[in-house]
């Protein structure tokens, strides 16, 4: 059989009987696109260990990281695994791989005066009342009050929010759910949002669909999507279809970055500054695994070094002695 046969055989394994996150998939789709790329779409029983750690020399000198290349191989491993059980192999080559070691690298922080100024900036933008910036405000201030995860917030819901008690609900890897909460800030910023911003984002949706199309009752959205996904997103790009982490990407990239010194910066950022904020605000360890859907403690033990890594700074800088 053809790897990528194999390969299509192992994605389906992974999606309906592991179940499995989309967006796991389609890293592991890449991972081991790049794999039948490498060595040639030819039969899986003919790829050996010399093939394996030549595509891993090919990458590594492509300058792909450690944390990289422990995830590709671990994904090549499982695709070996999963084809010696179904007998479409009968010798695994990858268990001869090596996974390099990561290294631990911290996370990048934002400190609390550069995302009062970032925040700042965006309620004075949103101010206008254009609906763009009213929504990235809103945005801005939901992933930093949270602490969730980019994929996260742009599957957020309408329903999804409890205003009363300012929680959102969120459905995270594995597609686990869990229940956080967000500051008066997020709510001020997401309440202007709701009722100014995000009908206008929806309007353009249909802005070029014929006037018969629309209800009487609110003529900015036809009955006939009043069930789609795109409907009930919180989140809404400028044509009004649900809100990508590219865009989300984009923004942090754009807004935050400048005030961190640093040229890109995703909006994981903003989860690490949450997180490494709350501990330095004297929050318990597990209530912030909590918050921020680890799985194991030792995940969110990392913003301990942040917060060691920022003292040591602050007193190298500061101290007469150091």
């Amino acid at each position: 059989m053809r790897t990528s046969e194999v390969v299509e055989g192992y994605l389906a394994h992974v999606a309906d009987v592991r179940r499995l996150s989309p967006a796991t998939v389609r890293a592991y789709r890449a991972d081991l696109a790049a794999l039948v790329a490498a060595v040639g779409d030819r039969a899986i029983t003919g790829i050996d260990i010399d093939d394996l750690r030549e595509w891993q020399w090919q990458a590594t000198k492509a300058g792909q990281s450690k944390a990289t290349a422990a995830r590709r191989t671990s994904t090549v491993r499982g695709l070996f695994a999963w084809a010696a059980e179904q007998g479409l192999v009968t010798v695994d080559p990858s268990q001869r791989m090596v996974s390099p070691k990561r290294g631990r690298t911290l996370p990048a922080v934002a400190t609390v005066d550069a995302l009062d100024a970032v925040l700042s900036d965006a309620s004075v933008r949103a101010a206008d009342g254009d609906a763009i910036a009213l929504r990235d405000h809103a945005l801005l201030e939901t992933l930093y009050g949270s602490g969730a995860r980019v994929s996260e917030i742009c599957g957020l819901d309408l329903d999804d929010i409890d205003h009363e008690r300012r929680t959102l609900r969120l459905h995270g890897k594995g597609d686990k759910e869990r229940v956080v909460p967000f500051g008066l800030p997020a709510e001020h910023a997401l309440q202007a949002y709701l009722v100014r911003a995000r009908p206008v984002l929806w309007a353009r949706r249909f802005a070029g669909e014929d006037s018969a199309a629309r209800t009487s009752d609110n003529p900015s959205q036809p009955d006939r999507d009043a069930g789609t996904a795109d409907s009930r997103a919180v989140f809404l790009g400028a044509k009004g279809g649900r809100l990508g982490p590219r865009a989300v990407h984009a923004l942090v990239s754009r807004t935050v970055a400048p005030r961190v010194g640093a040229e890109v910066l995703g909006p994981h950022a903003l989860r690490h500054s949450a997180a490494t904020h709350l501990l330095d605000g004297g929050a318990d360890l597990r209530a912030v695994q909590e918050i921020l859907g680890h799985a194991s403690l030792g995940t969110t033990q990392i913003y301990t070094h942040v917060s060691a890594e920022r003292l040591r700074e602050a007193y190298r800088l500061a101290h007469p002695r150091a």
